[in-house]
């Protein structure tokens, strides 16, 4: 699955996981090898490129103990539908 996010967000997702990373000691190709992607995907992400699968950038968040937080005017209808 490809998602596209803005650029505010991509650059935010490319700042967090270089920090993360960097702070980790792991290189790109570390990274890559310890979410099972190629290293080019670590690229993509910290360089801010607009579209990469879903499932990559939770591979590599996941690696990192890095969590997402999904916030909406709905949200709190959403929660109590979902958990009824």
């Amino acid at each position: 699955m490809d998602i596209t996010i803005d650029n505010k967000t991509a650059q935010t997702l490319a700042s967090v996981v270089r920090f993360h990373r960097k702070k980790s000691g792991l290189s790109q190709s570390q990274l890559a090898k310890l979410a099972g992607i190629g290293k080019t995907t670590v690229f993509d992400i910290e360089k801010q490129k607009p579209t990469v699968r879903l499932n990559n950038l939770l591979a590599v968040l996941s690696v990192l103990n890095i969590r997402i937080n999904l916030e909406s005017p709905l949200m709190s209808f959403f929660e109590k539908e979902e958990f009824k």
